[in-house]
């Protein structure tokens, strides 16, 4: 059969928010970016990357394509190219999730998981050298680099800050994730050029080189990283609040209580919110950004077995 699946399946709905109460003295307004075909914000950036290398003519007929990726973004440009017809390769690490490892295979991407850790004690640089060193062995392969790449930044300036500008016209506290910073970068200079009254946050995870804090081991995938992007400017936002993983875990379980099943990134960001606590004002508009669901990490931060041997101390 030759099937043919339109390029629509991958139109990005419209903004979809959920309203939580009771973290900090005024609501939080959390834009549920997981509502896609790829199931996180990471379609976005994944889109752009690739279209843009197109645009530039840089995709040939034997072009193979590589990402580092924790999960999402490897989800999301693994589709992308299967439905464009291009070869496709994630360099991953065991802290991704057996989700998005059988994700990516299943669309038929090839999948390598390193399981050295490098300087810092994550997988990212070990990640990246090998992606350096396949791309020096074969001229065939282009490495999309999500961490340098402008695509990444201009992807969430040109949507998912355009998105939370339309709904809300006034933004107090803007709270985003930083993992390869696309959605801060992006939402950052936006934001700064046109609203420059907001107060941007970003949240990193505890263990997180990025902003130059001290290396630590960390087991969530999403926030956080093992050497500071090169799209990384520190003049796109005001602040960086970090998450404690024990902290991310219990965010995350206690709003599944309530019915609110949220990914690992989304628990860090409103454990970052609830830092907040003694500022925000009750009039105050606060927005975070959620980067996916939750159905990656049932086996993870849901799963009491993960968690007790990870964090004994969580679990009775």
């Amino acid at each position: 059969m030759q099937l043919k699946v339109s390029s629509s399946l991958f139109a990005l709905p419209a903004s979809y928010f959920a309203r939580v109460a009771g973290l900090v003295r005024a609501p939080v307004h959390l834009k549920l970016e997981g509502i896609n075909v790829a199931g996180s914000i990471k379609l976005k950036p994944a889109l752009k990357m690739i279209s843009d290398l197109e645009a530039r003519g840089q995709i040939k007929k034997d072009t193979h394509l590589l990402e580092s990726s924790s999960g999402n973004l490897g989800i999301a440009l693994s589709m992308v190219c299967a439905n464009k017809g291009y070869r496709f390769t994630c360099v991953t690490d065991p802290n991704a999730s057996p989700h998005a490892y059988k994700a990516m295979r299943a669309v038929g991407a090839d999948v390598i998981v390193v399981t050295d850790r490098d300087d810092h004690g994550g997988y990212l640089n070990t990640r990246i050298n090998l992606i350096k060193k396949m791309c020096l062995e074969d001229a065939r392969y282009i490495w999309l680099n999500q961490y340098a790449s402008e695509s990444n930044w201009s992807a969430h300036y040109s949507t998912t800050a355009t998105e939370l500008s339309e709904a809300f016209p006034r933004v107090d506290w803007l709270i985003l994730g930083a993992g390869t910073t696309g959605t801060l970068m992006g939402c950052g200079r936006y934001f700064k050029e046109r609203h420059p009254r907001t107060r941007v946050i970003a949240v990193d995870a505890k263990g997180s080189v990025t902003f130059g804090a001290a290396a630590g081991k960390r087991y969530i995938p999403g926030l956080g990283t093992s050497r500071r992007p090169e799209i990384l400017d520190d003049a796109y936002f005001d602040e960086v609040l970090y998450a404690p993983e024990p902290e991310t875990i219990m965010m995350c379980r206690t709003l599944a209580r309530k019915g609110m099943l949220t990914g690992g990134s989304t628990g860090s960001i409103l454990v970052g919110v609830r830092q907040l606590l003694n500022r925000i004002k009750p009039d105050d508009v606060v927005v975070a950004v959620s980067p996916d669901m939750a159905e990656k990490y049932l086996d993870s931060i849901y799963s009491d077995d993960w968690v007790r041997d990870r964090f004994p101390a969580l679990v009775d």
